[in-house]
């Protein structure tokens, strides 16, 4: 069974489109808000004028954040994993203080 799809309508740069997704409307929604305040942010620092450059523009930034976020999760792993690797090696009885 197909998880059911919910039918979302957002506005993003004055434009209404209509979303079908499975996640929540409410997600949904943020989504289509955050997209929108990035191309407004583009639009806004004056250099790009079209809103299909401004566009590209604004994924360009938010797919950078999406590496940088990627990068990170990739780090906390590596030093979970460098860290159980040291309890391991460490001694386990009891300590002179």
């Amino acid at each position: 069974m197909t998880p059911k799809k919910n039918l979302v309508r957002v506005t993003i740069m004055n434009e209404e489109y209509a979303i079908r997704s499975d996640t929540s409307p409410e997600h949904t929604r943020l989504v289509a808000e955050y997209l929108d305040g990035a191309i407004r942010r583009v639009v806004d620092s004056g250099t790009v004028v079209e809103s299909s450059r401004a566009s590209i523009l604004a994924a360009l930034q938010i797919t950078a954040e999406l590496f940088e976020a990627r990068a990170g999760n990739e780090m906390t792993e590596r030093l979970r994993g460098l860290s159980a690797e040291i309890r391991r090696l460490l001694p386990t009885g009891k300590r002179d203080s």
